[in-house]
This record gives C-alpha cells, sequence and structure tokens, in this order.
C-alpha cells in the first residue's frame, strides 16, 4: 500500500535558511505522473523534557514566541546538536541550558512527528526526575525564557482545559461540567497552557504511569 502512495523525489535544494531551520523545496512525481514541487521546514531532531523536582513538581519556562506573539508557557525543550553524544544527553543539556536545573535520573518517554505535513520535525521526549537548581542556565541569543515550578496535577488540568485541578487518583467523569473548563488553564491555580509539546509529553505520561500526582 505505502507504495501505491509514494512520492518521488527527483530533486531537492534548500530555498531559505535561519538559525534552526531551512526550508527546503523538493521536485517530485506524485503517484499519478503529476510533476509539482514541495516546501517544508527541515529542521535538527529535537529533545522535549518533562523535568521533575525531588517534591514532585513540574519544571516549567515561559518563552516568548514571536509567531503568536505572546508567552508560552512549556517544558524545556531544543535541537540535537553536533557534539551531544547521544539524546538523553541532549536532554541533560537542553534542561541544564534552558532552567539551570540538573536531573538525578532521565529516561525516554516517546518519539513523535509533531507536524509531518509541513516539517521533518522528529521530537524525543524524556521524563527527568530529582531536579534541581544546581547549574548555571545558558540561554541562547535569541531565548527569553523565565522558569518556575508548579503542581503537577495543576499542570495537568490546565493541559485537559479542567476548570480546577483533579483530586489525586480520579478521572475526568463523561458528565464533567464542560462549560466550567476554559481551554489550556487551570483557573485555580492561574497555569494556562497551550504549547503542544508539553500536552503531548503530560498525555504519554499519563497513558504510560497511570494516574498519579506526579512521578
Amino acid at each position: 500500500m505505502d507504495d501505491d502512495l509514494r512520492w518521488k523525489t527527483t530533486d531537492s535544494a534548500v530555498d531559505y535558511t535561519c538559525p534552526g531551520f531551512d526550508v527546503r523545496r523538493d521536485e517530485v512525481t506524485l503517484p499519478d505522473g503529476t510533476e509539482t514541487d514541495y516546501h517544508y521546514v527541515d529542521e535538527p531532531q529535537a529533545v522535549v523534557i518533562l523535568p521533575f523536582t525531588p517534591d514532585g513538581e513540574v519544571v516549567l519556562i515561559e518563552e516568548w514566541r514571536q509567531a503568536v506573539g505572546r508567552v508560552n508557557r512549556g517544558l524545556p525543550a531544543g535541537s540535537v546538536e553536533d557534539e551531544d553524544d547521544d539524546l538523553m544527553a541532549a536532554a541533560r543539556r537542553e534542561l541544564r541550558e534552558e532552567t539551570g536545573y540538573e536531573a538525578t535520573e532521565i529516561s525516554p518517554l516517546c518519539s513523535a512527528e509533531p507536524t509531518n505535513g509541513i516539517a521533518n520535525s522528529v521530537h524525543h521526549h524524556f521524563v527527568a526526575r530529582g531536579c534541581t537548581p544546581t547549574a548555571e542556565r545558558d540561554l541562547d541569543f535569541n531565548e527569553s525564557i523565565r522558569v518556575e515550578t508548579a503542581d503537577y496535577d495543576a499542570v495537568l488540568a490546565a493541559a485537559l482545559g479542567n476548570a480546577a485541578p483533579r483530586a489525586a487518583g480520579s478521572r475526568p467523569r463523561a458528565d464533567d461540567d464542560a462549560e466550567s473548563r476554559v481551554p489550556g488553564r487551570s483557573q485555580a491555580d492561574g497555569i494556562s497552557l497551550r504549547d503542544g509539546r508539553a500536552m503531548l509529553a503530560l498525555l504519554q505520561y499519563e497513558l504510560r504511569y497511570g494516574v498519579s500526582s506526579g512521578p
């Protein structure tokens, strides 16, 4: 079935380059013989870290996002670099550089292609435990970041769009009042969350480790 759908790439070139990514243009032949071009974002693999402190709080970052014109609350993340020994080393480095926190333990969570219709991005998600602020931050010139910690259930509730954090061990009910929910915000704790990478990490953590109040 895949062979019937496959496009044939006849040429490829970078049309635009900037710090962090390129815009690539492929000349392709479609399965019906049509010849056309296709543009997409070409960028390095990235790591995303879900960091827990020894007390079970989540280390979050607030960062200006020019594309949406606002401050975004999410998880530390960044591109894999040539000098990184492996993905886990990249995750430790990004956690340290963006937050100043270092982890006693780090483990893989999942890998995903978040926008494979317009980009070849691959994001590798990790869980970091025992995180403490023992290092100096080292931000890139174009990074504007604040660091904060928050209760895990409050962060999860914000991702779910619930009006308040759920009780530990509980599941959302089918008859929950939908009108009481504010998408992306926990009203009780004032936490807003719309970041897709953070939402995926929280979803995978819940699916893999079950309902809990943190790590």
